[in-house]
């Protein structure tokens, strides 16, 4: 008898995606090519021009912030960027949903009121280990 995949969504915004794919995993996928999040990636990339904000350097902007502002989401998840979005893999366990689901929070405060990300690429840019 064929197994068979049993995901779930745990939870869904605009950009931002929280979701166990079935097989042990709690992914959180960013989808940086969305409207809002293109915005604040072309004001990040004006204030400084290594911030031009692919999946890469969104997994090094979120390595900054989340090791100064929530270092256990930090340690808990596997990234896997690409040019079009951001990928975090957590493994699937009650504390790994929550901590997806406080890093979805973050994200999503980011980019709806962008002025602290814009004072941390002005004031700390050249601590970002940029793509």
């Amino acid at each position: 008898m064929e197994e068979k995949y049993e995901g779930r969504m745990i939870q869904q915004r605009e950009y931002v995606q929280v979701y166990a794919n079935g097989y042990g995993t709690i992914n959180l996928l960013f989808e940086d090519e969305k409207p809002k999040a293109i915005a604040v990636g072309q004001k990040m990339n004006e204030i400084n021009e290594l911030a031009y904000m692919n999946g890469y350097n969104w997994d090094a902007f979120f390595n900054y912030y989340l090791a100064r502002h929530a270092p256990d989401i930090l340690e808990s998840i596997d990234p896997d960027p690409e040019a079009g979005s951001y990928l975090a893999y957590f493994e699937e366990t009650p504390e790994n949903e929550e901590k997806a689901l406080r890093f979805a929070d973050i994200i999503v405060s980011l980019i709806e009121n962008p002025e602290e990300i814009y004072q941390i690429i002005r004031d700390h840019a050249d601590d970002i280990e940029w793509d």
